[in-house]
């Protein structure tokens, strides 16, 4: 039985077996369905910064389990067709929103957490480099933000205090201010490139490579982009081909207890060197701009994403 502290660390597999299970078998209708391993709970409060492409620690994954993340949204078509995708497939992810999306979308804010996905934010507008905004600019990024998708899931909805920098441009000041508030600063371990003008195809190569490579961690896609919607499916499947699981994380609160873990499970070591893609990047820190956004048809929706900061071209 495991007891003492000090004698944990072998237990490790026990307590990732009881960490709320939920896998492709329970998803009905969907034999071939990925699937959602199991669900753990993170203090903010105890680990506030996590993902190696900034920080030293991640998440406590076990080898081959995965977390999804979905940046910028929401944005229709894109963001419903991607529900859709993993709602067939029975996953569940992490969405850090824009709160100007929010407002302008907040039905599909909405739908992804009646969906069981976890909703942290981005900032209200996504500014670029966010690390030059004054403090006090952005505190009231991030206040907005959280403030905008709060509005947005209404009553019965909640936000995770999760908080991913715009741009993953993090400074030390604002890293400190999101600690103040309780709120997790999330970087990623894999980048998708999926902000690039690249093939779906290469997106789900340079995301397996890069996962390969490391083994486990949190990867960072968006669902504004037309190219991730027709990589999903593919992305999933090879996931479930190569043994991956997905593991869903939420916020310890009053009713739901952390997820018992060790030091040593939020330390990620890599497989195996690091290896050069394309575009000459690698599987560590990306040097990741703003995601390409497609133009929409209509003044209002080019209008909103000009306030975002965001660059507009046509994808398709």
């Amino acid at each position: 039985m495991c007891v003492s502290p000090t004698r944990l660390l072998p237990c490790v597999p026990l307590l990732l077996a009881l960490a709320s299970p939920s896998g492709a078998a329970d998803c009905l209708g969907h034999p071939e369905a990925l699937g959602t391993s199991r669900t753990i709970v993170v203090d903010p409060t105890e680990h506030g910064r996590i993902g190696t492409m900034d920080y030293t620690v991640t998440l406590p994954l076990a080898d081959k389990e995965v977390v999804l993340t979905f940046d910028d949204g929401p944005l229709p078509p894109h963001t419903g067709k991607i529900l859709d995708i993993l709602a067939a497939h029975c996953v569940r992810a992490t969405y850090f929103i824009v709160g100007q999306m929010a407002r302008a979308y907040p039905e599909l804010v909405r739908r992804a957490h009646a969906e069981g996905h976890t909703i942290g934010t981005h900032s209200m507008h996504h500014p670029l480099p966010f690390r030059t905004q004054v403090p006090q600019r952005a505190e009231t990024e991030i206040a907005g933000g959280i403030a905008a998708t709060a509005a947005a899931l209404g009553p019965g909805g909640s936000v995770a205090p999760f908080f991913r920098f715009p741009g993953l441009n993090r400074t030390t000041l604002v890293e400190a201010h999101l600690g103040a508030r309780g709120l997790m600063a999330w970087s990623a371990d894999i980048a998708s490139d999926d902000w690039r003008d690249i093939t779906p195809d290469e997106v789900v190569r340079r995301t397996l490579q890069r996962l390969e490579a490391k083994g486990k961690g949190i990867v960072l896609l968006h669902d504004i982009q037309a190219r991730t919607v027709r990589a999903l499916p593919k992305l999933l499947a090879e996931l479930k081909t190569r043994g991956y699981r997905v593991v869903h994380v939420q916020a310890a609160s009053e009713g739901r207890p952390k997820t018992a873990t060790v030091p040593e499970q939020w330390r990620l070591q890599t497989r195996m060197k690091p290896m050069k893609v394309a575009d000459g990047g690698t599987p560590g820190r990306a040097s990741k701009r703003l995601a390409q956004v497609p133009v929409q048809d209509g003044s209002a929706d080019r209008d909103l994403w000009w306030h975002l900061g965001l660059r507009m071209r046509r994808l398709d």
